[in-house]
């Protein structure tokens, strides 16, 4: 017996020496290009990964969202924003929905645009949230967007605009 603990022990000694090697780290995936590809694969790093990601498409010139899921269906936001926004644009009928820009950037179109700033916090495993500062066509614009972790991927659950209702808010006032 003494000599399966005396093994033991010099098996875990050896295996904090210095001599050990550690695993090779495995190839990061490589760069994608803005888009929603590369938002999704950032989703599953970190809030601030994603966030930084949803932005890109805006601030990279000729970059594109491609062509965007039905209203309601968009893996960037979660659940229940989702089902708000398909709500809306069900609702609304032809008509023009209340939802009609891009919360990510609060415009409908955008150019010039930077991202200035992204401090996330994240009070939780599974939600944060990202004050971003951006400007878009000369106009600095700050924002709040509320993330959760919805399975392995962080989404949006809300956008907060200095002087408005929440996008949630607004999108209940008009479903209800």
């Amino acid at each position: 017996m003494r000599h399966v603990l005396f093994a033991v022990l010099f098996a875990g000694l050896a295996a904090c020496s210095p001599e050990a090697t550690a695993p090779e780290p495995a190839d990061a995936p490589a760069a994608l290009p803005p888009g929603r590809p590369a938002i999704y694969e950032a989703a599953r790093v970190g809030p601030e990964e994603f966030v930084r990601a949803l932005y890109a498409v805006h601030a990279t010139p000729g970059a594109s969202m491609g062509e965007p899921p039905r209203p309601g269906q968009d893996p960037i936001y979660d659940r229940m924003l989702n089902a708000m926004i398909g709500a809306d644009f069900a609702q609304a009928a032809g008509e023009v929905p209340t939802l009609n820009y891009d919360p990510i950037c609060d415009c409908q179109d955008s150019g010039d645009f930077t991202l200035d700033s992204v401090t996330v916090t994240q009070s939780g495993p599974a939600a944060a949230e990202a004050a971003v500062v951006f400007t878009n066509l000369g106009e600095t614009k700050r924002q709040t967007l509320k993330l959760v972790k919805e399975g392995p991927m962080w989404k949006v659950s809300d956008v907060l605009v200095p002087g408005r209702p929440a996008l949630t808010e607004q999108l209940m006032a008009a479903i209800s």
